[in-house]
């Protein structure tokens, strides 16, 4: 067996484990996974295998990955590296943990790309709710705006998730978390229509996801994001401000500039860090500060 298959074999075996251990969602494992790989493909050029990296091993492959990648990938990936060794070593395949003493490279601060509330209204009023797809597209969009979800979030709902009643909807997040989230009465009622007048004339298949395709499965990621980028067009919005997360930013941008405690934003969004959530209070005060500027007579 060479250095790069026993590697293979050495990372399914971990993935197997945290995902037995964690129930991680599929695509943090298959992050995992990636990273690794990725990793065992540049130590087989050299004839070692994962198992057997010692710190200076690491820290070179960092090295290397820093001219071709960025910080955010790079902390990425020694927190797949750390989360691996850290492993073996609670299972006593290494003796000590080759991670412990590298640091990750700084952070630079990024602020998420947000709209105002006037561009969300007319991303809002951009499709023909005459039509079925633009019945649909309407009422996905005003309940991404309306809960913050994550777009996988959203185009994996599925019927039973819904409590028409109670106004919630009970999403299953990262690492297979829950949490219930209200929808408020705009989504609800543009849910309500499309769930009375669009779904049934799209409900080909027995699928349970609420928001279907025109061939009756569940929609894909990619395919919420096109509808979002030709709506965009549509309202005139800039296409450097869009991008998947945009109307989750939204959401918790506009929450916190109308008086949303930060800890009831990062409980909707499903964080389980508040320092995740802090990076909203950044845009809020920005924006708080343009306002000021346009509207105080000194500002």
């Amino acid at each position: 067996m060479s250095a790069f298959e026993s590697s293979l074999s050495a990372i399914d075996d971990f993935v197997d484990s945290v995902w037995l251990q964690d129930g991680l969602a599929r695509n943090t494992l298959e992050a995992y996974r990636s990273d690794l790989r990725l990793f065992a493909q540049w130590l087989g050029r050299q004839q070692r295998d994962i198992q057997h990296a010692d710190k200076n091993a690491i820290a070179a492959y960092l090295t290397e990955l820093s001219s071709h990648s960025k910080p955010a990938t790079q902390r990425r990936v020694l927190a797949a590296l750390r989360r691996y060794y850290r492993v073996q070593l609670t299972e006593n395949r290494i003796a000590s943990d080759p991670t412990l003493d590298i640091d990750p490279p700084m952070a630079t601060q990024r602020f998420p790309k947000t709209l105002s509330e006037s561009q969300i209204e007319a991303l809002l009023d951009s499709p023909d709710t005459n039509s079925v797809f633009g019945l649909r597209d309407r009422a996905m969009i005003e309940v991404l705006y309306a809960t913050g979800l994550r777009v996988s979030e959203l185009v994996g709902l599925k019927i039973f998730e819904v409590d028409m009643s109670m106004g919630v909807i009970r999403v299953i997040g990262k690492g297979s978390k829950e949490r219930l989230v209200p929808l408020g009465e705009w989504a609800l009622d543009w849910l309500r229509r499309y769930l009375a007048e669009g779904r049934p004339a799209l409900a080909k298949l027995p699928d349970e996801a609420i928001f279907l395709t025109r061939f009756g499965t569940a929609m894909s990621r990619q395919m919420f994001w096109n509808i979002i980028k030709r709506y965009a067009i549509d309202a005139g919005i800039r296409q450097e401000l869009i991008s998947p997360h945009t109307l989750r930013h939204a959401f918790a941008t506009h929450l916190l500039n109308h008086g949303a405690d930060l800890r009831v934003v990062q409980l909707l969004l499903g964080h389980a860090d508040i320092s995740t959530t802090q990076i909203y209070t950044h845009v809020a005060r920005e924006r708080l500060k343009q306002l000021h500027q346009v509207h105080h007579p000194r500002g």
